[in-house]
């Protein structure tokens, strides 16, 4: 009953994790590729997060 109002905290990953990836299409359309790698970098790193989420 108590655990209806907890945040899952792998929907909350999941959001940052393609919000980074947003913003790494949007950095790869304006030609930065240096910011394009890491925040692809800190996607999979958010990535791998949550993959360890789910296997618990």
């Amino acid at each position: 009953m108590f655990g209806l109002f907890k945040t899952d905290p792998a929907k909350k990953l999941q959001k940052a994790y393609e919000q980074k990836l947003e913003q790494a299409m949007q950095a790869a359309r304006n030609g930065d590729m240096r910011a394009n790698a890491s925040l692809t970098e800190e996607a999979e790193a958010l990535r791998a997060q949550i993959d360890k989420l789910k296997q618990e």
